[in-house]
């Protein structure tokens, strides 16, 4: 499974989203960044939120966004 499949996972499996710690602890990859963007590419719609840590650091989390179907 690649890297990109992994993260796509990882998103589908966690609603309340993912950041780059996530991933490299989870899927190994370094560049979260470049796979959200290769997913984003191939038509997912995936949010970014920045978050500030308790010791003021901010990071971005990443949500995946299900379409809404209309009934």
């Amino acid at each position: 499974m690649s890297q990109t499949q992994a993260i796509y996972r990882l998103l589908r499996d966690r609603p309340d989203g993912i950041t780059a710690i996530d991933a490299l602890n989870e899927c190994g990859s370094f560049r979260l960044a470049a796979r959200i963007s290769d997913l984003r590419a191939s038509g997912h719609h995936i949010e970014a939120a920045m978050v500030t840590l308790p010791n003021g650091k901010r990071i971005a989390r990443y949500v995946l966004v299900e379409p809404t179907l209309w009934r």
